[in-house]
């Protein structure tokens, strides 16, 4: 199955090198150099740690790194996702677990709207932004739909900049796409990482939920 992806070429700290455009993954490099923005609070406005969906004490744990601008991870959370949320999610075979994997500015500042909306949003701002990623991915300008996005989410105008200005979340995010490259080699999105194990099948509902059926007999 086709990737969405950039092979990586190297890793050092929070900054991630992509062999094919030569580009550094950081906040200047992504053209995200907001205004500066006062220090927030130390209680974060925004959602930290892993964004999970599920039992906790499910025996199975699926991993998805994804990124806001892959038309592949849009395509799974349109035709996969729903059955598997369904039959193994809901019903407390599955504990879900979703990881940022960027590959570009757009989907940094995606990443970074998600986050923003809090824990009790997070899913639902996935949900969208991969709805209409056509949409805001091919907009004149991207960022005026995202704000567009977040306003209609519950998000204003003031707190999406916030969000975007912080460096902290921005940290955060890239930490989440390190993490992935350094302890699972992911390389494209979306990749499906199962009780440990990177998922080398397709990622259309029967290869997953065959996969699946394996760990629960």
């Amino acid at each position: 199955m086709p990737t969405y992806t950039d092979t990586i070429s190297g890793v050092r700290e929070a900054v991630m090198t992509l062999s094919r455009r030569q580009v550094m993954i950081g906040g200047a490099a992504l053209g995200l150099a907001l205004p500066f923005a006062p220090a927030l609070a130390e209680d974060k406005p925004w959602a930290t740690g892993d964004m999970t969906m599920g039992a906790e004490d499910a025996p199975i744990e699926v991993i998805e790194y994804a990124s806001m601008t892959c038309p592949h991870c849009a395509s799974f959370h349109h035709a996969t996702w729903p059955k598997l949320k369904e039959n193994w999610i809901d019903t407390g075979k599955v504990r879900f677990i979703f990881r940022e994997f960027p590959f570009d500015r757009p989907g940094l500042a995606a990443a970074m709207l998600a986050r923003c909306g809090g824990e009790q949003r997070f899913f639902a701002f996935i949900d969208i932004l991969f709805k209409q990623q056509e949409k805001w991915t091919r907009a004149q300008d991207p960022m005026a739909e995202l704000r567009r996005i977040a306003t209609l989410g519950g998000v204003s105008p003031e707190a999406f900049d916030r969000c975007l200005a912080s460096e902290e979340l921005q940290d955060m995010i890239l930490e989440s796409r390190l993490t992935g490259h350094e302890k699972f080699g992911v390389q494209g999105t979306p990749t499906l990482i199962i009780n440990g194990e990177k998922h080398e099948g397709g990622n259309d509902y029967e290869s997953v939920a065959e996969a699946l059926r394996g760990l629960s007999s």
